[in-house]
C-alpha cells in the first residue's frame, strides 16, 4: 500500500510535468498556463454547484426518512473532484472533471461501490472505529 501511495505522489506530478511541457511545445506556455487557470476556475465553479445540489439532495433524503447512500458517495466523488482539479495539471483535470460530470460520476460511483462490495465479501475490509 505505502508503496502505491509512493508511486501515486511520485510518478503523476512527472508525468503531468512532461505533459505540461509537450502542450507547452504546441500552444505556447503562456496558453498552456491559462489553460491549467480556466480548468481550476471552472473546476471550482462546477465542484460548488454539484456540491450544493447534492448536499441539498442528502438533506431531502434524510428528510423524506431515507438513506442518502448514493448521494453520499456522490459528496465524496465530487470532494475529490474538487481536490484533484486543486491539483495544477492536465491528466488531473481530467479526472476532476469526469468525477463532477453527473453522468461520468454515476458510473464511477458504480464501480466503487463494485470494488467496496468485491472487499467486504472477501473480508478485506474492515472497519475499526
Amino acid at each position: 500500500m505505502l508503496f502505491k501511495l509512493f508511486m501515486l505522489f511520485f510518478l503523476t506530478p512527472l508525468i503531468e510535468l512532461a505533459l505540461l511541457l509537450k502542450v507547452s511545445q504546441y500552444v505556447g506556455v503562456f496558453n498552456t498556463v491559462m489553460i491549467v487557470v480556466i480548468t481550476a476556475l471552472l473546476g471550482a465553479a462546477l465542484a460548488k454547484s454539484q456540491g450544493l445540489s447534492i448536499l441539498f439532495k442528502i438533506r431531502r433524503e434524510v428528510m423524506e426518512g431515507r438513506p442518502p447512500g448514493n448521494s453520499l458517495l456522490d459528496g465524496v466523488l465530487i470532494l475529490a473532484g474538487g481536490i484533484v482539479l486543486l491539483t495544477p495539471g492536465l491528466l488531473t483535470d481530467a479526472l476532476g472533471f469526469l468525477l463532477l460530470i453527473p453522468v461520468t460520476r454515476q458510473f464511477i460511483r458504480e464501480q466503487v461501490k463494485k470494488q467496496l462490495q468485491r472487499q467486504i465479501d472477501r473480508k478485506r475490509f474492515r472497519w475499526r472505529g
